[in-house]
């Protein structure tokens, strides 16, 4: 029998795993399932550029993975049992379960609303296609003079809000951050970043903790109301809910605890990557919710069921980082080089030149999907045939 390998989502991380573990595992030994609802691949980096009109490359599933032994399953995942090893999954045909012997769950996030009231009702998010669709729709009806205000002064905002700024000059935007505008950046990032701003004619509300959403305003903790006719929410990610309810060990926000390799401590059959996950990073912080955690965090898990279905040597590469990097419109950008623990250093790359370099790491990370192994090259192993996981002890080869 083949060993059976269930992906969940087909976002970065999700996506590299599935196409990493193909080019790792010999086709006659697994068979390595994609699930996810969109057929095609979603920049989710890009979700701004798509409220403001701009349109993305297509990058269909179907081309990505041709020829390399990945099925696509096109359907909604409803619920995981870890202890029976099953999927629930929805589909136009109804209801189905799916058996595996290995979880990748890459589920990822979406918006977090924070259980602020009116949110749900009245603000828009970016952390979907469909929500920045229907923000671009919204946008679109907008008349000259009137308020966009962008919740959020975490990188998605600063994001959003220039860009709504520089493709529609004639609305008036505003920023509101509970902090100091980008206070977690070095001097030179942060005095950047208030130049392009007022650049932008961007109206900046600091140290507003918004405390309600209504359809033409938001208000702060402190009874300041501030005008929006449109509101974009941009305060953080939650992860997905399904791992909550099920026996996998799991923290308050729900996302899973892995060790090293990316393996629930809890079950040794399921990996978490990608913001689903709980990974511990340099200096013993957990890695934050990313593009830059989620990638690497695929190859470690990919590499990391490989080994162990082919008794080979278990990858042992720290996941670290070397920059944050925010676009700000179309033509200026800041590259804030970080410590392998994410904090700010003196240097940082700002202008013209850090908008193309944003741009080539957007370009980059979408390759990289389709080319999991960074175009090395690669040998296909045969997997163990005694086994039950891929936490199972190897004992012969094929």
């Amino acid at each position: 029998m083949q060993h059976r390998v269930i992906v969940l989502g087909a976002g970065y991380t999700g996506a590299i795993a599935a196409g990493r573990l193909a080019k790792r595992l010999h086709r006659e030994d697994v068979a390595i399932t994609l699930v996810n609802a969109e057929p095609d691949f979603v920049e989710r980096v890009r979700m701004h550029q798509l409220a403001v009109g701009r349109d993305l490359k297509p990058r269909p599933f179907s081309e990505m993975f041709a020829g390399t032994g990945v099925e696509l399953k096109l359907a909604k995942v409803t619920g995981v049992d870890v202890d029976r090893r099953t999927v629930a999954v929805t589909d136009g045909n109804g209801a189905e379960e799916l058996e595996y012997d290995t979880l990748v769950y890459a589920l990822g996030s979406g918006w977090n609303a924070q259980g602020v009231p009116g949110t749900a009702e009245h603000a828009h998010e970016i952390a979907s296609r469909p929500g920045a669709l229907r923000l671009r729709e919204r946008l679109g009806r907008l008349e000259a003079g009137q308020t966009v205000t962008v919740v959020g002064g975490g990188l998605t905002g600063l994001e959003a809000a220039t860009e709504i700024a520089e493709a529609r000059p004639d609305l008036d935007v505003a920023l509101a951050a509970r902090g100091d505008l980008g206070d977690w950046l070095s001097p030179k990032g942060r005095g950047h970043l208030r130049k392009v701003f007022d650049k932008l004619g961007i109206t900046v509300h600091e140290h507003a903790d918004v405390t309600g959403v209504e359809a033409d305003r938001v208000t702060t903790a402190d009874g300041k109301a501030i005008p929006a006719a449109v509101t974009v929410w941009t305060t953080g990610f939650a992860v997905h809910p399904i791992a909550k309810a099920t026996a996998l060990e799991v923290t308050g926000a729900g996302q899973i605890v892995v060790d090293g390799t990316m393996r629930s401590v809890s079950h040794p059959d399921v990996y978490a990557v990608g913001d689903a996950a709980y990974a511990m990073g340099p200096g013993d912080k957990p890695l934050r919710m990313s593009c830059a955690s989620g990638t690497p965090a695929a190859w470690q898990a990919a590499d990391a069921i490989a080994a162990r279905l082919t008794g080979g040597k278990l990858p042992n590469v720290p996941i670290r980082y070397f920059q944050q990097c925010i676009s700000l419109g179309r033509k200026e950008g800041l590259i804030q080089f970080v410590t392998a623990d994410d904090r700010a250093v003196r240097g940082a790359l700002t202008g013209q030149l850090a908008a193309v370099y944003k741009e080539l790491i957007c370009k980059g990370a979408a390759w990289g999907v389709a080319h999991p192994t960074l175009g090395m090259p690669t040998r296909r192993r045969r997997v163990a045939r005694e086994r039950a996981t891929a936490g199972s002890a190897v004992k012969t080869l094929a």
